[in-house]
């Protein structure tokens, strides 16, 4: 079966050796203080700073997931307020956990089709008091993206910006100093199996951190940087998720590469919607918004349900719609691990179905 679903997603087609070379290795057993951990944990984050190109400043860990990213930013870097701009589910599920939390957190929707570079004074004078400023760069659910770019989101130049880039870190390139907080996980533009997250600080918000003060969590922001700092975690770890993210960080290409490599695909993917007599339409019409890593397709919900299930006949999953597009729309994952022939196959499946 071939999967287009956008997390999680395909895994890279080496993950199934690497999980031989893992158990052979002996690493899967080993104490996660070791010496052993340690200098993998160590050159993994080398790794990622070398092929994401993440400045050597930023600092880099390793959490259970993108979600529990969202706890620690409000536990350790929010004492009143956050500001929370979105314009899809994931990016309000952000906000409404973080408003459990964080009675003070504020929430600010936009409109699918809008540009946030658009709304720059709008959304700078709503949250001109947020310590922190929280932006999906990729929402997952509907297939749109934003730049981020801190001179049109923060009034407050003292405002720290988070940005979830769980559907688009190790797939598209960042200006990483444009934000301060980065987080991800490893089932999709990393090809891994889930199980694990990524966040990336930079030294404003560790010094935040410190002003903050706050310590009673085992993921305390504190707490994990001062485990970070000799190389180990905060918790017993994802072992196997750490060694094949090493694994695979060694094989793949730098991030210029391959975000120029995912970026072409995403024109062709919607070049291929356009340019077609389906009866079908691309779900986000501001091409100037458009994903490139989640591709958006909506259609009569008769029409999208027997285009998954079509697709499912001919050995291929699609991802389902999310939320208020659940029912008329289906996504495609335009991740790195999944390959040009798997394209042109699920191009020439469609073409069979909507011909």
């Amino acid at each position: 079966m071939i999967t287009f679903y956008p997390g999680p997603s395909k895994v890279y087609s080496q993950i199934g050796d690497y999980m031989q070379d893992a158990f052979k290795s002996g690493i899967l057993s080993v104490n996660h203080r070791s010496p052993e951990c340690v200098e993998m944990v160590r050159n993994t984050i080398n790794l990622l700073h070398k092929k994401l190109d993440i400045p050597a400043d930023y600092s880099v860990y390793f959490i259970s997931s993108a979600t529990e990213a969202w706890e620690i930013i409000a536990q350790s870097l929010v004492k009143e307020n956050s500001f929370h701009v979105y314009n899809g589910a994931f990016g309000k599920k952000w906000f409404e956990y973080t408003q459990k939390l964080i009675p003070g957190a504020k929430g600010y929707a936009f409109g699918l089709n809008e540009n946030l570079a658009n709304l720059s004074a709008e959304i700078r004078s709503a949250g001109s008091e947020a310590e922190v400023i929280c932006i999906t760069q990729n929402e997952t659910s509907n297939g749109t993206q934003v730049l981020v770019n801190r001179q049109k989101i923060a009034q407050n130049q003292e405002s720290l910006i988070a940005v979830d880039a769980t559907s688009s870190m190790a797939g598209i390139t960042f200006d990483w100093t444009q934000g301060d907080i980065w987080f991800t996980s490893v089932q999709k533009c990393l090809g891994l199996p889930a199980g694990a997250g990524i966040m990336i600080c930079s030294p404003k918000a560790l010094k935040k951190a410190e002003e903050t003060g706050e310590n009673k969590h085992y993921n305390s922001l504190l707490f994990i940087h001062e485990n970070f700092a000799k190389f180990q975690t905060h918790y017993t770890p994802n072992v196997l998720n750490i060694y094949l993210l090493n694994r695979v960080l060694e094989e793949i290409q730098e991030i210029s590469y391959i975000s120029d490599k995912i970026r072409k695909q995403a024109d062709d993917w919607y070049s291929f919607f356009e340019n077609s007599s389906f009866k079908t339409s691309l779900l986000v019409e501001n091409n100037t918004v458009r994903s490139d890593t989640v591709i958006a397709v909506k259609g009569d919900e008769e029409l999208i349900k027997t285009i998954k299930n079509q697709s499912k006949t001919a050995g291929i999953t699609l991802g389902n719609g999310y939320g208020d597009w659940k029912n008329n729309t289906f996504r495609i994952a335009n991740f790195p691990a999944i390959d040009l022939l798997e394209i042109e196959k699920l191009k020439n499946t469609l073409v069979q179905i909507l011909g």
